[in-house]
């Protein structure tokens, strides 16, 4: 081959690599709007419905599109299971990766990968997170009671002969999990009916009086039971995942009022963390950046809006977001939690006393 013709198979290859590097650059960079415009994006659901997941989760759909470039239209797809890990792994290993699936994740899902649970299959650092509506600065998790209980205060229930029966999901459930820390960790006089399955079951139980009550949150029963709430059937004792007191609930105490135990209110941080991401949506791993900035930038502009701010505010739900940086930061925390500490939280999710 001569030197001539060498030099020009050369220059030729390198003008088709050329070529073919800016195709791919083009695909990979090019606007947001064409991928999204006409196409259907599903939002995934990790709990029935009807719960704050489910109505925070198809509000969001409702409004989020309008700050999507392309204006894609938002289906809801309900994904029971697991309290919320099947939807967590689905998103992980099993969603298309281009923008096209978003999740509202429960907010302890992404804890349980730290804590080693070994359903949790996917790494919580890794998910696109968009945000999360709450911060918890409006909201609590509360002990609540029907109105006609004999405890008046919190302090009612470390009195001798007087208890009250909560009712909770099965092991690993915020209502649970929160249950059984009032009981073995602030001492409580407490008592746990496991077995039902989400808040609604248990409000009703509540009013047939098989319970006393439940760990539930603020905005849940705004959202779920307003009739009751706004009825006053129900009173708060405490309130979980706050570090003041609630500004509607100023007599109330907060858990971490309840105990100076050192350990104690390790264990109260580290079970509280979830709270401060209370409502958190997400996408996929492995999102096209410009995709997933895009998602990103949308959600925040939908909770600055007005139109939605208001719907959010008559459904009850806390409005008080944070962006996904936020999140990652809170799982850091989480991650940084001494090895003892989640141990022993672990144990009160199993615990069968």
């Amino acid at each position: 081959m001569s030197d001539r013709l060498r030099t020009a198979l050369v220059v030729l290859l390198c003008a088709s690599w050329c070529d073919m590097l800016a195709v791919t650059r083009y695909a990979a960079a090019q606007s947001v709007e064409p991928f999204y415009k006409g196409r259907t994006v599903t939002m995934l659901v990790g709990t029935s419905p009807g719960g704050i997941n489910d109505i925070s989760a198809r509000l969001a759909a409702r409004h989020l599109s309008r700050f999507i470039p392309g204006n894609p239209n938002i289906v809801v797809q309900n994904n029971p299971g697991g309290g919320g890990l099947v939807t967590a792994n689905r998103l992980y290993f099993n969603s298309d990766k281009d923008g096209s699936v978003l999740a509202k994740l429960e907010r302890a899902v992404p804890q349980l990968a730290i804590q080693g649970n070994p359903n949790a299959q996917f790494d919580p650092t890794k998910f696109t997170w968009l945000g999360s509506l709450s911060s918890y600065d409006d909201d609590a998790y509360l002990m609540l009671v029907n109105n006609n209980h004999a405890a008046k205060t919190i302090a009612d229930l470390k009195t001798p002969g007087l208890s009250v029966t909560l009712g909770a999901d099965n092991a690993a459930s915020s209502n649970l999990i929160f249950a059984v820390i009032a009981k073995e960790v602030l001492g409580l006089n407490v008592n746990v009916v496991r077995g039902y399955t989400g808040a609604a079951p248990l409000f009703l139980a509540m009013q047939r009086g098989e319970l006393d009550g439940q760990m539930v949150g603020l905005s849940s029963v705004r959202t779920g039971q307003r009739d009751l709430w706004n009825r006053k059937a129900f009173r708060p004792l405490m309130a979980f995942g706050r570090t003041t007191r609630h500004a509607e609930f100023p007599d109330m105490p907060t858990a971490r009022e309840l105990t100076n135990d050192a350990s104690a209110l390790s264990l109260l941080e580290f079970a509280e963390l979830p709270f401060f991401m209370a409502l958190p949506f997400a996408a996929p791993p492995g999102v096209p950046a410009d995709r997933a900035r895009a998602l990103q930038a949308a959600f925040l502009a939908m909770c600055r809006d007005k139109a939605f701010v208001d719907e959010a505010e008559k459904l009850g739900i806390d409005m008080s977001p944070v962006d996904g940086d936020a999140i990652l930061k809170l799982l850091a925390r989480t991650a940084a939690t001494p090895k003892d500490v989640i141990a022993r939280y672990n144990a009160i999710g199993g615990e069968r006393k």
